[in-house]
């Protein structure tokens, strides 16, 4: 049985000899184990991370950008690899891990321009013979703790621009797949980054509450659920911490009578059930406006029926197992709920088995209609293979609806009517909108978070607004008096 260790001053070691299962999804059986780590180990990374501190924060910003550079041609090189590794332990098919490496990948890209993103401001003659300007300096070590759904993309949100801003960052993957953080760790160090600059700590809550605690750590990064993120924001808070902590969503995609029904039917089944419906950014609420609901619904089941559920060795498979038997059984729950609650089930996925791979934790795709907007299954995350249909008489009931749930992820709309358009992307109080694409998913140099119980914190992710999270604002005002020399080599012309 493979053991998989912390990863600390570039290796892998552990005092800890308790250790946690890590599953193959597709299969339902243990195929490693993680470590639990104690306070020992606990207080083994925070040293490694802290003495790090000391020596690259005074690294300059163009030997960081270069060491970032050769981390992005090693990723490059190793992305089928690491795409591999992300579909043994998480499920998913393996162009859907592939694409999140890349995605990942750019958040490293738009770190190498950390020489031009630190750059500060400067005004001259504030006051008389007085000038003043701002500078951007790291706030120590910060940490970050990550979800099973991307584990390779997420981290990546968050560490290569904390470290490209000079600070030492400690990462707590997810323990159901934690090996593609370890070799992500592995490859910064062939890059040439220093022993401690990115340590990994592995482990469960309270891991997480020792780095929430501990009194050298700056900042905390989390992406998970919304009842853990505000969890995590309060208790950051409390002791001092930076944070921003995203959270759950339940995102909406209007569909206008206008819109081009073939191009959001496509959208819909890629976004509510790629990579099993378990991503932030999934449609889960399909809001149907007028008259379009039934071409709409009866397209989507026709589609939703010609998707191929099977394990990511099968190539052709478009969608794989979800993360663990109990989240399927909590998916499952949901599925009943909606039932019990009055909606009409038009496609249940609750039946789904693979010849060989009985044991595996799949669910073929499920649509609800005529979801009520009180109705559980469209209140809460239920972060699986569940599209609820909300039927809306006009324009202006689908954008309340929008407004009234008490998630801010992300949304958007299909529509032919750029006043509609417009009007949308202004008045919805959404993070992340999007005009006729189905996941409104910001690049690396733009930022990634939502409004609402969506986002805790001041910042969102990567982008400006990571550079800003992960640095220290200093303004200076200086003013040079008369040298106490004086003499003819010291005057200073008058015209």
């Amino acid at each position: 049985m493979n053991r998989i260790q912390n990863y600390i001053d570039g290796n892998l070691k552990s005092i800890s000899n308790t250790y946690l299962p890590v599953e193959d999804p597709s299969k339902g059986e243990i195929i490693s184990e993680v470590v639990l780590s104690n306070e020992k180990d606990f207080q083994d990374v925070i040293n490694s991370s802290t003495k790090a501190f000391d020596s690259w924060k005074d690294v300059t910003p163009l030997k960081r950008a270069r060491i970032l550079f050769k981390y992005k041609e090693i990723i490059e090189k190793n992305i089928e690899n690491l795409a591999k590794i992300v579909s043994v332990e998480h499920g998913k098919t393996l162009d859907d891990a592939k694409g999140s490496v890349l995605r990942g990948l750019e958040v490293v890209e738009f770190a190498c321009g950390i020489p031009h993103l630190l750059k500060g401001e400067f005004s001259q003659n504030v006051g008389s013979s007085i000038d003043s300007w701002s500078t951007r300096q790291p706030i120590g070590v910060c940490a970050g703790v990550t979800p099973f759904n991307f584990p390779a993309m997420v981290p990546m949100w968050m560490y290569p621009i904390s470290i490209a801003c000079g600070n030492t960052f400690i990462l707590k993957p997810s323990e159901k797949d934690p090996s593609c953080s370890i070799k992500l760790a592995e490859l910064f160090s062939e890059s040439g980054l220093p022993d401690g600059v990115f340590n990994i700590i592995n482990g469960d809550k309270e891991t997480v509450t020792r780095l929430i605690e501990s009194s050298q750590i700056s900042s905390i990064s989390f992406v998970g659920s919304t009842p853990v993120a505000k969890s995590i924001y309060e208790k950051s808070a409390k002791y001092g911490k930076r944070v921003q902590a995203l959270g759950g969503a339940k995102n909406h995609l209007v569909v206008m009578p206008d819109a081009n029904i073939d191009q959001a039917v496509d959208g819909i089944i890629g976004a509510g059930y790629g990579s099993a419906g378990e991503r932030c950014m999934a449609i889960s609420a399909v809001v149907a406006v007028g008259d379009v609901v039934d071409e709409l619904t009866e397209k989507i089941i026709n589609k939703a029926q010609t998707l191929k559920v099977a394990p990511w060795t099968d190539n052709s498979s478009e969608m794989g197992p979800v993360i663990s038997k109990e989240h399927k059984i909590k998916i499952e729950s949901y599925i009943q709920e909606g039932v019990k609650e009055g909606a009409e089930l038009l496609l249940d996925g609750r039946n789904c088995k693979i010849q060989g791979y009985e044991n595996g934790y799949f669910l073929g795709p499920s649509l609800f209609d005529k979801v009520d907007k009180n109705m559980k299954i469209y209140q809460e995350e239920i972060f699986g293979p569940v599209l609820c249909v909300i039927r809306a008489k006009n324009y202006d009931e689908a954008l309340q609806l929008v407004n009234e749930h008490k998630f801010g992820n992300g949304t958007s709309i299909y529509t032919s009517d750029g006043e509609i358009s417009r009007h949308f992307t202004t008045n919805c109080k959404i993070g992340m909108v999007g005009v006729n694409v189905p996941i409104p998913v910001p690049m690396a140099f733009h930022s990634f978070g939502g409004w609402k119980q969506s986002l805790f914190g001041d910042h969102a992710m990567h982008g400006e607004e990571g550079i800003r999270f992960y640095t220290k604002l200093k303004t200076i005002t200086s003013r040079w008096p008369k040298s106490i020399k004086s003499g003819p080599e010291f005057v200073i012309p008058t015209n």
